[in-house]
């Protein structure tokens, strides 16, 4: 089994790119399980000036013949070439309300989603309705789970050095949104006994209808808020990021896996009323149980 391996976070956020793990030849009839759980402090939205410190719970199996879970994510190796891995995968989108994106792995959740009552801003109001509104997506339709299709496309640039793109299409009130997510990892295997490094930087790139589901403002939205005007945002590049993940084989059976995310709206995700803060980071770290 590869020593890089990857473990995804199970309640990683829809803005990020679901992790593939790299192909791990097996046995035919067996299959390689990691499950665990940990702690985690992810921003309550992308681009939110406020983190939240939750559980996290980690879930990676892969088979013999290539599926795979990793996370949020379903997927399937269909290469037969050690040096390019590809295959399709469904990822489940999560849901935000006005509480932020919901990173629970266990389930969809029934409560309303029904919108606010729009209130009039009156002349000597605004401080007060200032305060009230000082959560940005207080008057936000909810944004409702989806399970997204898509695909994956990796290349090994040397042993060490991984290409990796991932596309996701079904997002969106209108189920149109798609988004690439390409980044370069370098895994460092022989840092120490037990120890292994991966480094990785990537990009995201959407269309327009993924860009004004998570960042745009509809008229409706602004009228219900009262403090903010419509947003239609354009596609193109969303953000960039760079991430560390460091893995520990504590023994055959035990990992301690943990990682850090700086992530950098850019373009028009930027400029959206609803982004607090630019650059947002994520840190982790979890004990995982190898079956």
């Amino acid at each position: 089994m590869r020593q890089y391996l990857f473990l995804a976070i199970a309640s990683a956020c829809s803005t990020v790119a679901a992790q593939t793990p790299a192909t791990n030849p097996m046995p035919d009839g067996s299959r390689d399980m990691y499950i665990g759980i940990g702690v985690q402090s992810v921003p309550r939205y992308d681009g939110s000036s406020d983190n939240r410190t939750l559980a996290m719970p980690v879930l990676q199996v892969q088979w013999s013949n290539g599926i795979f879970v990793s996370g949020t994510a379903l997927g399937w190796h269909l290469s037969q070439t050690p040096s390019v891995e590809f295959g399709p995968m469904l990822v489940l989108s999560p849901r935000r309300d006005r509480d932020g994106v919901s990173f629970s792995f266990s389930g969809v959740s029934e409560e309303s989603g029904a919108r606010m009552a729009y209130t009039s801003l009156r002349p000597g109001e605004f401080s007060e309705r200032q305060e009230i509104d000082s959560n940005r997506l207080r008057d936000m339709d909810v944004i409702k789970h989806r399970v997204l299709a898509g695909g994956f496309f990796n290349y090994y640039l040397s042993p060490k050095l991984r290409l990796t793109n991932t596309l996701t299409y079904g997002s969106g009130r209108e189920r149109n949104g798609a988004r690439l997510h390409t980044s370069l990892q370098y895994m460092m295997t022989d840092v120490a006994p037990h120890h292994s490094v991966v480094l990785s930087a990537g990009v995201s790139l959407v269309n327009r209808a993924y860009s004004e589901t998570w960042f745009g403002v509809t008229q409706d939205e602004a009228d219900r808020s009262g403090t903010k005007n419509a947003y239609r945002p354009g596609g193109g590049i969303q953000d960039v990021r760079a991430g560390l993940r460091w893995n520990w084989a504590l023994s055959p059976s035990w990992m301690l896996t943990s990682g850090a995310t700086v992530n950098r709206l850019v373009g028009d995700a930027k400029g959206s009323p609803l982004v607090e803060r630019a650059t947002n980071y994520s840190v982790s770290t979890a004990l995982a149980y190898r079956f």
